[in-house]
This record gives structure tokens, C-alpha cells and sequence, in this order.
């Protein structure tokens, strides 16, 4: 076996959602492997079986799996899909023959072993682990959650071998982010947990300063091993798309044109009243606002629909659309739903309803989304949540310089990451008609923009780049490395 030095630091990554899952939680993942493999580690990903991600939730994107550096080793422990199962034939013998029994057997897991349905899968990652590991050695584990399981899976791995684990909090475990208090009662066994969890690990790792923060104060004795990696924007899959960004034209002019064009058609908007391009006295293709991402049962989807059919009303957003692309929900039953709440119907709209402006476009792979930037006049900022969310999707959203509306609870901490960009428009509350006028000034802006004012709001976004957010991540796991 070579010594350490010998050869390239190996890291055993705990990612249950990988490609090709469409999780939210995937692309920092995704992102994490590419940039450690890119930096010389030895990277071997444990993720979900893939029967799960396609028959179960049903949630994949196949073309995010050719982003993947195909250096990277993927194990796909196994899991016990209990509280998935529907069809009978799917039952284990035990579960058929002692349906009572099975039930027991499994709520013991739950309430006194770890609590969290993705917990078999946690220990079958040690199995395997410790295969691969008796093979060739780990240095170092990293562990991101959700699930949580795989805090636990690294917490038992480091109990065996000794070897080092950091914990990712891509999302929270015991606090609960959408209500801005715990999530489980005091005494509960998660707490528990997450304190054996904390108090071995090497780092603890959030998206945000506000979840740090929130962490730090309940644990105190390993407050100093905590950091704030944020999530950022994914210059591999969106570089054409990026970089043709900063000479698109303003609102309403091709696409194509140069950055010698945009500026002159700019400077003859700003000359004519209201400004509007003087030759020609044509009319301006109707605005583009954008929603891209998975839409969910705790965003403020009406709020964002109502204030657009509103700001539709203003003469300045006349026939301007809403279009919303990704999926509607996570599993398979969410659409139907979010569709009513959007007041989206299918077929043709009746006759004498208001057209709201609303388009659901349907899905887009990760490897297109830069189209449908690209092709956006304005990009909708909509997330759920209190103050702890950050929402991976603004730094996309920032790469293209477009103007940006927010509609959220105020005070989340994506507020944090907007704060310096230019062409943020933030109502800062959740009113339907502050929304609206939101709405209406941006759509100005997005008429009126300059290439300059394009590459100040992209300078601010350079700074969120997946690759320079992950580089003090990578020089903290060799620090540990070298230190254990």
C-alpha cells in the first residue's frame, strides 16, 4: 500500500441525492465531487439505489449525469423502502407473513435508533465503506445532508477506523426553516444525535452565516469548527450562456445582437419618451419574466400569481408573460396541486377570464437552463421559508445580470447574497399589490438595461461562482488530512 504521501488524498462522500436525482440538494453535491476530483482527491460518492430515484419518487435528470467527472466512483448502497411501499408484491417475507411484527421492528429503528427513514441506507453505506476502505484507505469523509442518516453513517464509520468526517448542512435537520423554530421537541432523540454527531466531527459545514449562527449558539463547545461554504452557480453547465450574457441587448431586441449594438439601441431607448427605441415606431415583443426551478407546496405561489396578474394591468407590462420552468413539486402526485393554487388550468382558457400572464413551460434539464436564462427579460425570485433560506437558485439567477424580483417572507437570508447586486427589485414584503409595483419597475429596468449595467450585476455574481466557494472547503478537508 503506497504511504499517504505517495498518493492522492481519498475521500468517501456521503451524497445520498446524486446525479442522476434532481433533488435540490444534488447540485452542491455534484458540484463538491467535480471540484475535489478536479483538485487531485480520489473521490468514491455513496448515493441512492437507483430503483428509488426511478420508481419510487420518480425524480431524476439523466443529461446532470453526464456532468459528472467520470473519474468519480459511485456506490449505491441499498435501502429499505418501507414507508415507500405500496404495492404488496414489493413486501418482504417478513412484512407479508407478520405484518404487526415488521411494523414493530421498524419503529424501533425509528424511535430508538436513529430517526430518519433513509437510516438503512446510512449503515449499508458503512458496510460498504469499510469494504472499500480494508481495500484502500479513506482519509477523510464528508457527509451532507438531507438526508441526515449520513451523519450518522460518518459519525459510525470514524467510531471504526478512526478516520476524520465532516458534516455538510446543505439544509437543516433540527431546525425547522419554514416556521423559524426546532423541529423536534425537547428530549427527542434527534438531538441526541446531533450532538454525538457534532462533538466528533472534524467540521461542520453551512450554507449560510445565519444557520451557522443558529447552530453555533445551541452548540457552543464546537462552534469553532464551524464554516460557511455558500452555494453557488455552476460555471460548467452554463459558461456559453454566461459569457453571451453580457451583450444581450435590452428587452425586447434579438438576442444575438452585440454588445455594440445593445449599446446603441440602449442609448436610443433612454433618448425617446418613456423610454421606448425611437425608430421604426414598432412595438416591442411583450416582456419576459422567468421563474426556473422546482416549485413547491411551501413557496408563496399565490402571492406570485396574483401580483403578476396585477402588474400585468400596467400599460408597461401589457401582454408581458410569467413563464415558469422546472418541475411542479418533488414526487408524482405535487403537480395537480400546484397547479390549482397557480389557478393554471389545462385546455384553452374560457372565454370572458382574465389572462393572468401565467405559462407553465414544463421541465428543463440542467444542461439547458442557460437557454431559458438567456432568453429571460426578468428572473422571479420566489422561495419559501423565514430567515434561515438561502435557495441555491439565486446564484444562477445573478450570473445573467438580468433583474431580479423577489417574492418572499422578508428577511431570508438569500437577502444576504442579493445585498450589492444592482438590479435587485425587492418588494420586501409579501403584499400583493408592493409586489405588483415590484414587478412593474423591474420590467422597466429590464427595458432600459445597458451592457454596463449587465457586467457591474455579473461582477457581483463572480464572486459566487461554485468554484470560488469551494475552495477554502477543499484547502479545510487538507488541513484536516494532514492533521489527523
Amino acid at each position: 500500500m503506497k504511504n499517504r504521501s505517495e498518493r492522492r488524498p481519498r475521500v468517501l462522500y456521503l451524497a445520498f441525492y446524486f446525479p442522476p436525482s434532481r433533488a435540490s440538494g444534488v447540485y452542491r453535491a455534484r458540484a463538491t465531487a467535480n471540484h475535489l476530483v478536479e483538485k487531485g482527491w480520489d473521490v468514491t460518492v455513496c448515493a441512492a439505489p437507483l430503483d428509488f430515484l426511478y420508481n419510487v419518487i420518480g425524480s431524476v435528470d439523466e443529461e446532470l449525469s453526464k456532468t459528472v467527472d467520470p473519474r468519480i466512483r459511485v456506490e449505491r448502497p441499498s435501502l429499505n423502502q418501507y414507508t415507500w411501499q405500496q404495492d404488496l408484491r414489493e413486501y418482504s417475507w417478513l412484512r407479508r407473513s407478520f405484518p404487526l411484527m415488521a411494523k414493530r421492528v421498524y419503529m424501533f429503528s425509528q424511535t430508538k435508533l436513529f430517526p430518519e427513514r433513509y437510516s438503512s441506507w446510512a449503515w449499508a453505506s458503512v458496510t460498504r465503506a469499510l469494504k472499500l476502505h480494508a481495500k484502500e484507505r479513506f482519509d477523510v469523509v464528508v457527509a451532507t445532508g438531507n438526508p441526515f442518516a449520513s451523519f450518522g453513517a460518518a459519525w459510525l464509520f470514524n467510531k471504526v477506523t478512526g478516520v476524520p468526517y465532516v458534516m455538510d448542512y446543505r439544509d437543516s435537520w433540527t431546525l425547522d426553516l419554514f416556521h423559524d423554530e426546532p423541529a423536534f421537541p425537547e428530549g427527542h432523540i434527534a438531538w441526541q444525535w446531533e450532538k454525538r454527531m457534532l462533538d466528533k466531527a472534524s467540521a461542520a459545514v453551512f450554507v449560510n452565516e445565519a444557520l451557522r449562527g443558529w447552530h453555533a449558539e445551541r452548540y457552543p463547545e464546537v462552534a469553532d469548527r464551524m464554516m460557511v461554504v455558500p452555494n453557488g452557480w455552476d460555471a460548467d453547465v452554463l459558461p456559453k450562456a454566461v459569457e453571451q450574457a453580457a451583450g444581450v441587448a435590452p428587452a425586447g431586441l434579438p438576442a444575438t445582437a452585440s454588445g455594440e449594438e445593445a449599446a446603441n439601441a440602449a442609448a436610443g431607448a433612454a433618448e425617446a419618451p418613456g423610454g421606448q427605441a425611437a425608430p421604426a415606431g414598432e412595438r416591442r415583443a411583450p416582456l419576459k419574466f422567468t421563474y426556473l426551478g422546482t416549485l413547491t407546496a411551501k413557496q408563496p405561489v399565490e402571492e406570485m400569481a396574483e401580483a403578476f396578474k396585477i402588474a400585468r394591468r400596467h400599460p408597461d407590462l401589457a401582454d408581458a408573460e410569467l413563464q415558469i420552468h422546472g418541475h411542479l413539486g418533488f414526487f408524482k402526485n405535487s403537480p395537480g396541486t400546484l397547479k390549482a393554487r397557480l389557478g393554471l388550468q389545462d385546455g384553452p382558457r374560457p372565454e370572458g377570464v382574465e389572462d393572468t400572464g401565467l405559462r407553465y413551460c414544463g421541465p428543463v434539464s440542467k444542461t439547458e437552463v442557460g437557454r431559458v436564462y438567456e432568453e429571460s427579460d426578468v428572473l422571479v425570485f420566489l422561495a419559501g421559508g423565514g430567515r434561515y433560506v438561502t435557495s441555491g437558485k439565486i446564484f444562477e439567477y445573478m450570473a445573467f445580470g438580468h433583474p431580479i424580483v423577489s417574492v418572499h417572507q422578508p428577511g431570508i437570508a438569500a437577502q444576504d447574497v442579493l445585498d450589492g447586486y444592482p438590479l435587485w427589485f425587492n418588494a420586501d414584503s409579501l403584499d400583493v399589490e408592493e409586489l405588483a409595483a415590484s414587478m412593474v419597475a423591474a420590467g422597466k429596468a429590464a427595458r432600459d438595461l445597458t451592457p454596463e449595467q449587465r457586467a457591474e450585476a455579473r461582477r457581483h455574481a463572480d464572486t459566487y461562482t461554485r468554484e470560488a466557494t469551494l475552495i477554502p472547503f477543499e484547502r479545510r478537508l487538507r488541513e484536516i488530512v494532514a492533521g489527523s
